[in-house]
């Protein structure tokens, strides 16, 4: 599934994107000094399922990843996530435990 989801980071509204013929799914966010703050996950109904969920998060992460950013995950969602991906372990900032 992951090979299919493209997203788009939209700086001007603060989320990253991914645009369906359903709507647009996207995770809010909100930068501070070398930190992102995953504040929302909003995904239409069509695709709320938790494989796409899972694979979205993944790739929102491994973007964030590569621009060398730590997170700090409020939303529940994407915090029990973090919870189940060991591997994502290092995005978190020290002193941040969920």
């Amino acid at each position: 599934m992951n090979n299919e989801i493209v997203i788009n980071d939209n700086e001007f509204l603060r989320q990253f994107e991914y645009k369906t013929e359903h709507g647009i799914a996207k995770i809010e966010y909100s930068l501070q000094e070398r930190k992102i703050f995953l504040t929302k996950l909003i995904v239409p109904e069509e695709l709320d399922d938790p494989e796409f969920k899972n694979a979205f998060i993944k790739i929102v992460l491994d973007t964030i990843q590569e621009r060398n950013l730590r997170v700090v995950p409020t939303s529940p969602r994407i915090a029990s996530f973090l919870r189940k991906h060991k591997e994502y372990k290092d995005l978190l900032p020290v002193g941040v435990r969920i």
